[in-house]
C-alpha cells in the first residue's frame, strides 16, 4: 500500500521547480528527461504542487493536438520554490564539506602510505 502523505523529495522538487520555472511548457517527458526521473516520479510531483496550490496547469492553446500543458508557478510555488533551493543548497553544501573532508582524508592517508612505503625501499 503507498503512503498518501508521502512528499517529493528535497533535489526533485527543487529541480522540478526551477524547470518549470524556465520552461513552462514542456511535456511531462521532457521534464523527466530533463531531471533525470522516471515519468512517473514527475506526474506525481506535478500532481502534489497543483494540490498544494504552488502550480496550475494550463492547455496549451497553440498546441494542435490540444494535449500540451502549461505548467505555471503561482505565487505561493514561486516562494515555494526559492524556500525549497534554499534548502537544497545547504544541503547541497554540507554534502560537499563532507566530500571535501573525505578527499582530504584520502589524501593524508596516500602521503602517509607514499612516505612508508620510500622508507621501507
Amino acid at each position: 500500500m503507498k503512503n498518501k502523505n508521502r512528499t517529493p523529495n528535497l533535489e526533485t522538487s527543487s529541480k522540478l521547480l526551477r524547470l518549470l520555472d524556465r520552461s513552462p511548457y514542456l511535456s511531462q517527458r521532457e521534464i523527466a528527461k530533463n531531471i533525470k526521473v522516471s515519468l512517473g516520479t514527475v506526474n506525481y510531483c506535478l500532481k502534489s504542487l497543483v494540490e498544494s496550490g504552488a502550480l496550475k496547469v494550463e492547455r496549451f492553446k497553440e498546441s494542435p493536438s490540444k494535449t500540451k500543458y502549461l505548467y505555471l508557478l503561482t505565487p505561493k510555488g514561486i516562494k515555494e520554490k526559492t524556500l525549497i533551493t534554499k534548502r537544497f543548497l545547504k544541503l547541497k553544501r554540507k554534502e560537499y564539506e563532507r566530500l571535501n573532508d573525505e578527499i582530504e582524508d584520502l589524501e593524508a592517508a596516500l602521503s602517509e602510505d607514499d612516505q612508508s612505503w620510500s622508507k621501507k625501499y
